[in-house]
């Protein structure tokens, strides 16, 4: 075989071998699943309140009914079905797109953030693909990422509108949402780890074989709580960095 041509073989089958361990070493990094509010950022400060009245108010509107029997409801319907926009969908045929937009309309988002400490430096140090899950609308996502100033060190936003089976709306702690999104996304369970604050939603997501860990920064009431549903429980993203042994 001439030279040139051996060259070139050689080269064709460095770079076939090259991307095989490229390929090898992508499945065995992380794959991370952010939850956003209370995760990310702490809602519970300024943008639940605010949210939250939006909620109450949307539904006192929509069902003429006082704004107390619909903040009840609200907090019925989270509690039930995990996000209270399913709880109207199925139970008074809310429309979908209405409701996240009239109950996520913030007129200046950016004031009402608080962000995690070294949050950006966090998310930037952690090895693996980073995901944020969220049970929020895409538009409230993005507008998030970008006032938190972690939009770049993310890879993609699932947000609620896309959290279906057949169809219809399956939000978190869907266990079966959950699954059809990893066979879909061709992802291995195991390395997939789910940081959240909600016990429901990382129940479900450790059945599957999942990851998880609970994020306590902005939930005070379980920092000394015993949990088993739970591989980690921290209250700051930079431990997973030196945590994530755990994981791999």
């Amino acid at each position: 075989m001439p030279p040139t041509r051996h060259g070139a073989v050689v080269r064709r089958a460095c770079k076939r071998l090259q991307t095989r361990d490229d390929d090898n070493a992508c499945k065995l990094r992380p794959v991370w699943l952010f939850d956003l509010d209370n995760t990310l950022h702490n809602a519970s400060a300024r943008i639940f309140p605010e949210i939250n009245r939006l909620m109450t108010d949307y539904i006192a509107r929509r069902l003429g009914v006082s704004r107390e029997a619909a903040d009840a409801l609200r907090q019925q319907l989270w509690l039930r079905y995990g996000a209270t926009l399913l709880g109207l969908v199925r139970l008074h045929g809310v429309d979908e797109a209405e409701f996240l937009r009239e109950t996520h309309a913030l007129d200046d988002i950016g004031a009402l953030v608080v962000p995690g400490r070294g949050l950006a430096t966090a998310l930037r140090r952690l090895p693996g693909r980073k995901i944020v899950f969220t049970n929020g609308p895409a538009a409230y996502a993005r507008q998030l990422l970008f006032h938190l100033g972690i939009d770049r060190h993310v890879d993609r936003c699932v947000a609620v509108e896309q959290m279906r089976l057949h169809g219809r709306l399956r939000p978190k702690p869907s266990r079966a949402m959950l699954r059809a999104f990893i066979a879909r996304e061709r992802l291995d369970p195991r390395r997939c780890v789910l940081v959240e604050d909600s016990a429901p939603n990382l129940v479900a997501a450790r059945s599957l074989g999942v990851g998880t860990v609970l994020m306590t920064a902005h939930l005070p009431s379980v920092k000394r709580r015993r949990i088993n549903w739970a591989k980690l429980k921290i209250h700051d993203l930079a431990i997973l960095q030196r945590r994530i042994s755990h994981f791999l």
